[in-house]
């Protein structure tokens, strides 16, 4: 169980009191205020803070809590500030300009964003990150779509779908190793099993992708004018393949994502030197403040500048926030509260199942972080499926159908603010597109009744 024990018990109704306010007061900023995510974030953090202190809760206590609710997503604070170096280092070596241009070269109109789904979800099943694939082709693809006057909400969308289907069909995910190892279920068998609704899931997502792709809306008549300016960058190179590569292999034999990362970005870093004209403290100035295009054509400027450790600040200090605000909603006892009355009211497989996918939304919601969202969901309900006689892998299959893949559909959570920094499109604008996460908590529950007996005889 997560490790921030609560210090007061307050009664259901309190706590189910708290819940709906702080979701509409959050709600409430970032929708209707249109605010920065860290506003109500921080005023909620300092609402429980009053509250905690109400209930004579120590504040040293609450501090603590704040830290280590913080110190869960170190990993992916660090993570985040190499991939805004990733994506500066691709920039000045031409490994996403020419990502870009082969993009131009190869997609045609017909069926673009179920063939950006499809080719975003291969990648995201070799690469096993969502925002690794997100962060790359999805950089590509996004300016693909700009500059062929195409949707950039359902291209987003399309890109979001196929990189978190690669997140949990992918045996080098995080998210899927995490989601087995928690409940005790074998690798390939949890990922055997979640394709009874993944596959369904990726099949309706890809129909409905090729239905919103009409041939006349997508426009080609400035392509040759996008491959013209990125050529004339003097970016492009066959060297600029090459950390592309590099990080395929290190995906392949299962190097550490942070390593990989970094010896991708040192790859590229090297190349660049030598290739793009740059001197050092040019690109060590890059590395911080992200690549600046200067060509002729301002859509090509606007595509290529990008990334940089400074990009991924706004995200960084978004994620410390909410963690800390998460920590406090442990602390006062809020959370947990509500999660041991959910436990003693279930009985049937359904039930079960659909309270599971519930809870883990709910903590993608209060709590804006996927890896908690499995954590503790899987935490809570172990022993409820083994009392009901369920197979561990119907539970790790609902914590990726309801866990993994709703963070980034949330405007204040660790992949939602990411990927709307990543692509430039805000996650309200893009979430009614995202079919596949829509449909798997979807798919899920309406499978839960004779789907794991299915399996289980298969």
């Amino acid at each position: 169980m997560f490790p921030i024990k609560p210090k007061y018990s307050p009664h259901l109704g309190e706590s189910l009191i708290f819940f709906i306010f702080i979701i509409g007061w959050i709600s409430y900023f970032i929708i209707g205020l249109e605010t920065a995510p860290h506003i109500p974030i921080l005023l909620a953090l300092l609402l429980l803070a009053a509250y905690g202190l109400i209930r004579r809760i120590p504040f040293k206590d609450l501090e603590a809590a704040m830290i280590a609710g913080a110190k869960t997503g170190m990993g992916a604070v660090f993570l985040f500030l190499l991939i805004g170096v990733l994506i500066s280092s691709w920039m000045i070596s031409g490994t996403i300009p020419a990502l870009i241009h082969a993009g131009f070269s190869l997609i045609g109109g017909t069926w673009f964003y179920a063939i950006v789904f499809a080719v975003t979800a291969i990648i995201g099943v070799s690469l096993g990150s969502s925002l690794t694939t997100t962060a790359t082709i999805g950089v590509a693809f996004i300016g693909m779509a700009g500059a062929m006057d195409a949707s950039m909400a359902i291209t987003a969308g399309a890109i979001v779908s196929g990189a978190f289907f690669g997140d949990k069909m992918s045996p080098l995910s995080d998210t899927t190793n995490l989601a087995s190892t928690i409940v005790e279920v074998d690798l390939f068998e949890h990922i055997r099993h979640i394709s009874w609704t993944t596959i369904p899931a990726f099949v309706v997502s890809f129909l409905l992708f090729i239905l919103l792709s009409p041939e006349q809306a997508i426009s080609q008549n400035n392509s040759e004018a996008y491959r013209t300016a990125l050529e004339a960058t003097n970016l492009i190179h066959w060297t600029s393949w090459l950390p592309l590569i590099v990080l395929v292999i290190c995906t392949v034999f299962r190097i550490p994502a942070f390593i990989a990362l970094a010896l991708s970005s040192f790859l590229a870093t090297v190349l660049a030197r030598f290739t793009s004209g740059m001197t050092w403290p040019e690109i060590w100035n890059t590395w911080f403040n992200g690549y600046t295009a200067t060509t002729g054509f301002d859509p090509v400027n606007e595509l290529l500048t990008k990334g940089g450790i400074n990009s991924m600040l706004f995200t960084v200090s978004l994620v410390i926030l909410a963690l800390g605000f998460g920590g406090l909603l442990f602390v006062t006892g809020i959370v947990p509260v509500m999660l041991e009355a959910i436990q003693e009211k279930l009985t049937k497989v359904r039930a079960i199942v659909a309270s599971t996918a519930a809870t883990a939304i709910g903590v993608n919601v209060l709590i804006g972080e996927q890896y908690l969202s499995i954590m503790l969901t899987g935490e809570t309900y172990k022993g409820i499926y083994q009392k009901a006689g369920m197979p561990n892998k119907v539970l790790s299959r609902t914590l990726e159908d309801a866990g993994t893949v709703i963070n980034p559909l949330v405007p204040w959570s660790v992949c939602g603010v990411f990927i709307a920094e990543v692509l430039g499109v805000p996650v309200l604008t893009y979430l009614p597109f995202a079919f596949f996460c829509l449909l798997s908590p979807v798919i899920t529950i309406l499978f839960s009744g004779k789907s794991w007996q299915k399996a289980e005889q298969s």
